[in-house]
C-alpha cells in the first residue's frame, strides 16, 4: 500500500457549498459528510472521475465513526473516518436512514 499524502486545502463543498478549512486530513465537508472523488490513494490526487462522493453510510468504530462514501459517477466505495468537528446531527441522520440526503 502506498503511503497517505497529507495536504492541507482548503474547499467550497460542492454539495452544500459550506466552505471547509483543510488540516492536511480533511477529506469530506463537515456539515453534510460529502466528499469528491479525487484520490486513488489517500492525499495523491490522481483520480481522473471527479464524481462526487455521497455518505451510504455511517457505522461506530473503537474511536468514532466510519463514513461509507459511493462515487455518484463511477460507483467506487470509499471509508473514511469521522472528524471531531464532523456534524453529529448527520452522522446520526445517515446512521439511521441510509437514504438521507443532506443538500441534494
Amino acid at each position: 500500500m502506498k503511503k497517505f499524502i497529507k495536504r492541507i486545502e482548503n474547499f467550497i463543498c460542492e454539495n452544500c457549498g459550506t466552505s471547509v478549512l483543510g488540516n492536511g486530513y480533511t477529506n469530506h465537508c463537515p456539515k453534510c459528510l460529502w466528499s469528491r472523488h479525487v484520490d486513488e490513494t489517500p492525499g495523491d490526487r490522481k483520480a481522473t472521475c471527479g464524481g462526487m462522493m455521497k455518505p451510504i453510510s455511517v457505522t461506530p468504530s473503537k474511536d468514532g465513526y466510519i463514513i461509507t462514501h459511493k462515487c455518484e459517477k463511477c460507483g467506487k466505495t470509499i471509508r473514511q473516518h469521522t472528524s471531531e468537528n464532523d456534524d453529529i446531527d448527520t452522522i446520526i441522520a445517515i446512521s439511521s436512514n441510509p437514504d438521507f440526503i443532506f443538500g441534494k
